[in-house]
């Protein structure tokens, strides 16, 4: 393998599969789908803390998505930025939570989505992801609608949102069904709360673990998460933009990785953070990795994918 030196970054074949739809929304492409707002309007809300800042200002962008044609731009602006980068491969994950909360027909949205990533040369895999902190019943209707689109590229449910007011034990029924129906499971766990938060999704069957850096709390769990090789869907920009991680180079990912858990780097909300895949490598290699365990890092990215 190359020194840091030489070795590109942008050259090496990527995989991304923790990354949402509605927070990828740079401001330029904000601006395409809201003509009316300022850099002004859009720095202001961007300025945020800690985590529910964060999901205010998210809640905040995706206000703006009011048409299907708004989200189908949101993807080709996203997927051509992927595509720039070396990515080959994503699975996006759409909130039909926040479709419905918003009272759109989500089958014209995905339809939509579906359209604009259908001449990528990204292939595109799609997560219909639930608001946990909207309860049982919003998930289960999350639930059925990506069941529904199983055959049209959705490959697994998620939930997101806020843990500790919607922890995994209510969806453990919701996830079975998704399961028998053939769907893979994910859960975001162990950002906001501790390890037993991913032992929580880990119970409801969730074969990725969204974020997941708190496991490095409990020993326990990290043996756990080595053994039966469950990755982690590592976002550093993320986690300290929120505060939940001091910095980049206090981030725990480099003892979960030296510890044998499978990790995958990903961007989350790139938009948002105003990140991108290639800068979160880069942060990676200068705060945490050698170049080989990068090429290593990324092609977990292809292992631990759903499709």
């Amino acid at each position: 393998m190359k020194s840091s030196e030489s070795f590109s970054v942008a050259a090496l074949p990527k995989a991304e599969l923790h990354l949402h739809l509605e927070g990828s929304l740079s401001a330029a492409t904000l601006r395409e789908v809201e003509p009316s707002l300022s850099e002004a309007d859009i720095e202001e809300r961007h300025c945020y803390e800690g985590f529910q800042g964060f999901l205010e200002c998210f809640k905040w962008v995706a206000g703006h998505l009011r048409t299907p044609a708004a989200y189908g731009l949101a993807t080709r602006r996203l997927l051509e930025s992927l595509a720039s980068q070396n990515v080959s491969y994503a699975e996006i994950t759409l909130s039909a939570g926040v479709v419905l909360w918003r009272g759109m027909d989500f089958d014209e949205v995905f339809a939509a989505v579906s359209d604009a990533a259908a001449g990528s040369a990204v292939r595109v895999r799609w997560i219909v992801d639930g608001v946990r902190h909207f309860g049982a019943e919003h998930v289960a209707a999350v639930a059925e609608l990506a069941v529904a689109h199983a055959r049209n590229g959705v490959v697994a449910l998620g939930i997101g949102g806020d843990e500790a007011r919607g922890p995994a034990r209510l969806f453990s029924e919701i996830y079975r069904h998704a399961k028998n129906r053939g769907l893979r499971l994910v859960a975001h766990a162990g950002e906001t709360c501790g390890p037993e938060s991913i032992w929580a999704a880990l119970e409801i069957g969730a074969e990725r673990i969204g974020h997941g850096f708190r496991a490095v709390e409990d020993p326990a769990l990290v043996r756990h998460l080595t053994d039966n090789e469950i990755p982690l869907e590592i976002c550093l920009t993320s986690n300290v933009a929120t505060g939940l991680v001091e910095s980049v180079a206090a981030h725990p990912v480099r003892k979960l990785y030296d510890a044998g858990v499978p990790v995958i780097l990903n961007t989350d909300d790139p938009g948002i953070f105003r990140t991108t895949l290639n800068r979160e490598f880069k942060l990676a290699l200068e705060h945490h990795f050698s170049p080989a365990e990068l090429a290593g890092i990324a092609a977990n990215g292809f292992r631990y994918a759903f499709a």
